[in-house]
């Protein structure tokens, strides 16, 4: 009968139970450190990106602003001169002076309205994107700006509700629709930058004021006036807190991931 002999197994000392031991622990060691650099990398591609869409917004909005808040101010001149037109001078023989700042101050809405964009700035705040800030500054300036849109958006429609309950009744009864449909048939552009052109070359169109026989002056001032002081109320601190705001964001911005 044939006898089997079985190999002898080797058996470890107790110093290479310990540098296996080691080498796996530096080999899982190693993978978490690989994976965990990884996700570093991803974190801090995607909060650049974040940070430069955010950038390119706020940038884009702050040029935005300052051409509305300049046209606000062309307005409020406007609305001044149609005041003291109607305190001292006749409705039924407007000049093209008169003309155009009824264009400017009645007839144009949107060009003199700022609406903030905030797609980038609420993917932050659903997504909890925020968190990837460090800069708690930031993320500060980044929290207020929810509140100073909001505000924003209040006073938009405060202005927009008291256009449509007196400014446009106004119209309706004396605007002359004859001289705008004149105006569109001459330069066929949108009515602020025909209003722009009609103000600065030397045609003239007659504007008839319609229903003189039932034009307020009292009145009329009165509602100019308060319109003047709800736009002026919005411009000098709804939209110039957001302007600083804005600033101080962009100002951040550039410092923590050297954006131009």
């Amino acid at each position: 009968m044939e006898v089997h002999h079985h190999p002898e197994v080797e058996k470890k000392g107790f110093k290479e139970y310990i540098l296996e031991g080691l080498m796996i622990f530096l080999a899982v060691m190693m993978g978490f450190f690989a994976e965990s650099l990884r996700e570093h990398m991803v974190e801090k591609d995607r909060v650049f990106e974040l940070a430069r869409t955010f950038y390119a917004e706020l940038k884009g909005d702050s040029e935005t602003i300052q051409t509305v808040q300049t046209r606000r101010t062309k307005r409020d001149l406007s609305l001044t001169y149609l005041r003291r037109y109607f305190r001292d001078s006749s409705i039924n023989n407007c000049s093209k002076e008169f003309s155009v700042n009824f264009l400017y101050g009645l007839e144009v809405f949107s060009p003199y309205v700022f609406e903030p964009k905030d797609g980038i700035l609420n993917q932050l705040k659903n997504s909890g994107s925020l968190r990837y800030f460090k800069s708690m500054e930031l993320q500060r300036l980044t929290g207020d700006l929810s509140g100073v849109i909001a505000n924003i958006k209040t006073r938009n429609e405060y202005e927009s509700n008291y256009l449509d309950s007196h400014l446009l009744p106004f119209l309706i009864k004396h605007n002359d629709m004859d001289f705008i449909d004149k105006l569109g048939a001459r330069y066929n552009m949108y009515l602020f930058p025909t209003s722009q052109q009609y103000e600065k070359n030397k045609d003239y169109f007659p504007f008839h004021f319609n229903k003189s026989q039932e034009f307020d002056k009292t009145e009329s001032i009165n509602m100019l006036g308060s319109y003047q002081l709800i736009c002026w109320g919005s411009s000098v601190k709804q939209y110039a807190d957001y302007q600083k705001l804005n600033a101080q964001l962009l100002k951040e911005l550039r410092k923590e991931y050297n954006l131009e």
